[in-house]
């Protein structure tokens, strides 16, 4: 008897168990029943709980004796703890110190819920530790952290460009394929349109549900794109209300209104810097000049949102440019790194091209090796714009979602880019050089310049 068979005798048999009409099948009745399935409401589907979620970690001080972690409920929850050991291989003998959290509401067109942070202070470096967060009674699951080393040491992080549209369809599987590929790095940075309507609580549901729990465990470092900000008159006039209740970081006193979007972060011998290129570019050169001054770590890598050099012809950030690129030249920044154009674009040695010109038509000077500084573009979201002007770009891509792994020592940045299926298809080492520019060397994979 063949299995269609049997699936017809069995269901006969049922149906007569149950008084069916002979000939009708229970299975026939499913089948029918569920033709036409029914769709999901998200907004249900990302409503808070009293169970904590949406947990990350990140760091509003400093990384080796400070850990800030945030998480979100319903409203019914108004005390919130977080609880921290130093971790071990026999969990029962835990004995974790409770801090109290600071809850804020924060209320959506989707919903109303509490978001509570915590940061935990005075860890010793280069340590594990476990943590868990919630009410008392309900508790996540006990994840881990380790600080980072007090003074220069290895290590490396991921970076992703524009997640933005379809987040939990089509980014979630390149955050999954380079958290394989880097499962020991020391967090991910983010360069902006994390989502695309910033006040959408269900986007930030699929934002979040990317990565899963791996935010709890992988910090993020995060600069805000034109689509975490919201728009009056075709104009950015505010960050939206999810960004600093969800991310807790450094408040350097940067210029008013720009707090959690402008700061940097020192880890194990570089300094990361955010800048807001949404608005008031002039406004942060001061703050910025001083992040650069003040800078100790042998290495400077900064990011902002909308890129120095744009391979979209009518997204040219030219007041952006004129007002930080001179800062970035004077210091020789030594990395930069970008989002926005939906598209990768890598500066590097253009060999017989045309001499440098400092002029903003081409972007001649986009490399220059007497500074050294490169920039990239970068996009790991679906959403693909073609390329108009690449005569500033070495590597370019089109129609590719792509994830970078970067592996820091004290000679040399190694910067790798791989698609979303794990394909290699950019690498440069940048080699620092006592008081000389850096030295790039490219290990470029075979060329594919854009998408067919």
């Amino acid at each position: 008897m063949s299995q269609k068979s049997d699936r017809v005798w069995l269901g006969t048999v049922l149906a007569l168990s149950v008084n069916l009409p002979l000939g009708q099948s229970v299975y026939a009745d499913a089948h029918h029943a569920h033709d036409v399935p029914n769709e999901v409401d998200m907004t249900e589907w990302y409503a808070p709980t009293t169970m904590p979620e949406r947990i990350i970690l990140t760091w509003s001080g400093d990384p080796a004796t400070t850990q800030s972690v945030t998480w979100r409920t319903n409203t019914s929850v108004g005390k919130s703890f977080g609880e921290i050991a130093l971790a071990n291989a026999d969990g029962w003998s835990l004995e974790p110190e409770r801090f109290e959290a600071t809850t804020e509401r924060l209320k959506t067109k989707n919903n109303e819920a509490h978001y509570h942070s915590l940061t935990f202070e005075n860890l010793s470096p280069d340590t594990l530790y476990v943590y868990r967060v919630g009410d008392g009674k309900n508790w996540s699951e006990y994840q881990h952290f380790r600080t980072a080393s007090d003074r220069p040491a290895p290590f490396s992080f991921l970076y992703f460009g524009d997640a933005q549209n379809d987040v939990r369809m089509h980014w979630s599987r390149v955050f999954r394929e380079a958290f394989k590929d880097a499962p020991r790095a020391a967090f991910a940075l983010h360069a902006g349109d994390l989502v695309n309507v910033p006040s959408s609580d269900v986007e930030w549901g699929e934002w979040h549900d990317g990565p899963a729990w791996v935010n709890g465990t992988l910090p993020v470092l995060a600069t805000p794109g034109n689509h975490e900000y919201e728009w009056v008159n075709r104009q950015p006039t505010v960050v939206t209300a999810h960004w600093r209740p969800g991310f807790a970081f450094p408040l350097q006193d940067p210029p008013k209104g720009l707090e959690e979007t402008v700061y940097y972060i020192d880890y194990q011998g570089v300094r990361f810097i955010s800048l807001d290129s949404n608005v008031d570019h002039a406004e942060q050169v001061p703050w910025f000049r001083k992040a650069l001054e003040n800078n100790p770590n042998r290495w400077t890598i900064v990011t902002f949102h909308h890129p120095v050099f744009s391979p979209v012809i009518e997204r040219d950030n030219d007041t952006l440019r004129n007002a930080w690129k001179p800062l970035l030249d004077e210091f020789k920044v030594d990395l930069v790194l970008s989002g926005h154009d939906h598209t990768y674009a890598r500066t590097g040695d253009l060999g017989d091209r045309p001499p440098l010109k400092n002029v903003p038509d081409g972007y001649q000077q986009a490399y220059d090796p007497s500074i050294g500084t490169v920039y990239v573009v970068s996009v790991s979201g679906p959403k693909m714009y073609p390329i108009e002007e690449n005569r500033f770009a070495k590597r370019i891509a089109e129609r590719t979602q792509l994830y970078q792994v970067i592996d820091v020592n004290d000679a040399e940045i190694r910067f790798r880019a791989f698609t979303a299926t794990g394909e290699l298809y950019d690498a440069f080492t940048i080699e620092k050089r006592a008081g000389q520019p850096n030295r790039l060397r490219e290990v470029l994979p075979d060329e594919r310049r854009a998408a067919k």
